[in-house]
Order: C-alpha cells, then structure tokens, then sequence
C-alpha cells in the first residue's frame, strides 16, 4: 500500500463530481478510495432511493460510469468501481 490520500488518486474528485449530481440524498453519498498492486478500487455507497439512479435502466448508468473511469485511469492505472448495497457493511 502507498501512503496516497484518497482525494489525490485518479479519478475519485471525477466520481464525486458526478455522483453528487446523480444522487437526491448527498448525507448517504460515501466514496471510498484504496490502492493497491491490482490498481484503484473505489467503493461507493449510496441512500437506498438512490441505488436506481446509480444503477440506471439495465445498468446502463454504472456501465457508463467503468466505462469512464477506465479512460480517467489512462493506461497507467486500473480503476475498479465497487458498489455496496444499502444494508451491506
């Protein structure tokens, strides 16, 4: 692990810009960063009313979301998304 403050890795600001326009509830918005050998995880929990819009009709709007970090990350660094459902620890 290196000694990165989450707000300074790739795309995490970029996340949280679009994010906090997506969602309704912005208390329940968490975004957390870690860095490791495989690359960026960014796990995101979001309100329960929430989870549709992150999702999207058929995924589309998560998809997207990969789709986006993945050209953020550049070829230097891999970005996976992670979303935790609401109730999950």
């Amino acid at each position: 692990m290196t000694d990165t403050k989450t707000t300074e890795l790739p795309g995490y600001e970029f996340l949280k810009y679009i994010l906090e326009n997506i969602v309704e509830d912005k208390k329940a918005l968490s975004i957390d960063a870690r860095k490791d050998d495989l690359g960026i995880l960014l796990t995101v929990k979001v309100g329960e009313n929430d989870m549709g819009k992150l999702i999207g009709k058929s995924g589309q709007t998560i998809k997207a979301l990969r789709t986006l970090l993945r050209i953020v990350g550049g070829g230097d660094n891999r970005i996976n998304l992670k979303v935790i459902e609401p109730g999950e620890a």
